[in-house]
């Protein structure tokens, strides 16, 4: 394929006809409004078939071409993709779907914390994938995450989230440390309490007084934790976070950076977390790969090339995602068709080029265009290598909880309390253990 082409450089590509994109605030109201995959005007009068799809975030089918291509190749087929802007806010209309058994879309995205739940809930809903042709080629820990235990595949695997820390070259010039992104990987390359010393030295440093060293404490939190085979269940399903040392030891650093002042408060893909991209608020935040190309867009073309990524201080994989189709679609097997092409590693190639998003299948991570992968708005940075590297020293043997979603979201919470209204540690722990008990049932 040769190299790779540079990346980012659709972003002011607009946007698809089919495409409706909900804002946080008004996803839940426009996704609860629309009709779904069990509706029987799928097939038109003239022939045609149109394909639903429900998606949330970046995932790169609305903010690419795909779509259109795929149209193209397939005459007859219409796709309408509708785009929450955060995840919690999908995930709640889908469940308030599932309950009520209507307002589904033909194909429903769903992200990797929500997995576990969706298996051992409602995979009697999806349709199953297991005896689909030609979908060998996923990373093995990827595909089992949505199988059942007696072998029903709920849906294909789109992305992963090997785990980079973004900064701002010129916010650390500012502050007298390295912009070099290999001697700026090396500030923290032991561990992740070298990234807080560094933040350390930043806010000592800067020149700014309105400028933070990171956007959040959760966003560290989550890198910290996922870098391990177990986070709050153990893979019997029992609830271990209180007296896991991978998450308490990630809570005891998380929370000292949150009371330090070395944090915006911004919750990652919460109110303000746009705009503080937009106005150069802080200067880092830990960003799996699937987060580049939501940065680009909303830090926007001002700040191009002035971000750039380094390794973190561990491998993890935050995140990740998978196409699921509804069993009960008037149009299942063509929206299974689009799924399995989509996921395919000629696409999942073709999304890292286009927007960064870091595939799931091995075969696409072995490709030249993957491997020798750059990105033009990130510095020119070597994100094939750097992610691949991360990929690598992601553990096999990921275990996902049935409420892993809703437990790290209040975490999240919980850190955002000690930031932004000054709550002790303890109490915010107290909180976040009532909250995770209470969702774990």
């Amino acid at each position: 394929m040769g190299h790779a082409r540079k990346l980012f450089r659709s972003r002011g590509r607009r946007a698809p006809r089919r495409l409706v994109i909900a804002s946080a605030v008004t996803s839940l109201a426009l996704v609860a409004g629309c009709s779904g995959g069990g509706d029987d005007d799928a097939r038109n009068e003239d022939g045609t078939i149109t394909i639903t799809m429900g998606l949330f975030g970046v995932m790169g089918y609305a903010e690419t071409d795909i779509l259109e291509r795929y149209e193209a190749e397939h005459p007859g087929i219409e796709i309408e993709a509708e785009v929450a802007g955060d995840e919690p806010t999908y995930y709640t209309a889908l469940q308030t779907h599932l309950a009520a058994g209507s307002g589904l879309k033909d194909i429903q995205g769903i992200e990797i914390a929500r997995a576990a739940e969706m298996v051992q809930t409602q995979a009697n809903r999806f349709a199953d994938f297991a005896d689909v042709p030609d979908t060998d080629h996923f990373l093995p820990w990827k595909q089992g995450q949505v199988t059942t235990p007696d072998g029903r595949v709920i849906g294909l695997g789109t992305d992963t989230g090997p785990m980079a820390i973004c900064y701002r070259k010129d916010m650390f010039e500012q502050a007298g440390l390295p912009t070099d992104r290999e001697e700026v990987g090396a500030l923290w390359a032991d561990d992740w309490s070298q990234y807080a010393e560094v933040g350390e030295q930043f806010m000592a440093n800067s020149q700014d007084p309105e400028l933070f060293y990171t956007d959040s404490a959760s966003g560290l939190f989550n890198a910290m934790i996922y870098g391990h085979s177990e986070q709050f269940y153990n893979a019997e399903g029992d609830l271990i976070y209180a007296d896991n040392p991978v998450v308490t030891e990630a809570w005891d650093l998380s929370s000292e950076v949150a009371e330090s002042g070395m944090t915006a408060g911004l919750r990652q893909f919460q109110r303000g977390w746009d705009p503080g991209l937009a106005n150069s608020t802080f200067a880092t935040t830990t960003c799996p790969a699937w987060m580049l190309a939501h940065i680009s867009e909303k830090a926007g073309e001002a700040n191009a090339g002035l971000w750039d990524v380094a390794p973190a201080p561990q491998g993890a994989n935050w995140g990740g995602s998978f196409l699921g189709v509804m069993e009960d679609s008037p149009v299942k097997e063509e929206a299974m068709d689009l799924v399995a092409w989509l996921t395919a590693p000629e696409q999942q190639a073709y999304l890292f080029e286009e927007m960064g998003i870091f595939p799931s299948s091995q075969e696409a991570m072995e490709s030249e265009a993957v491997r020798t992968g750059t990105s033009e708005y990130f510095s020119d940075a070597p994100i094939g290598e750097i992610f691949s590297a991360a990929a690598t020293e992601i553990p096999d043997d990921l275990v996902l909880g049935r409420k892993d979603g809703t437990i790290k979201d209040a975490f999240a919470q919980g850190l955002n309390q000690i930031e932004a209204q000054g709550e002790s540690p303890d109490a915010a722990w107290e909180a976040v253990d009532e909250n995770a008990q209470r969702a774990a049932g």
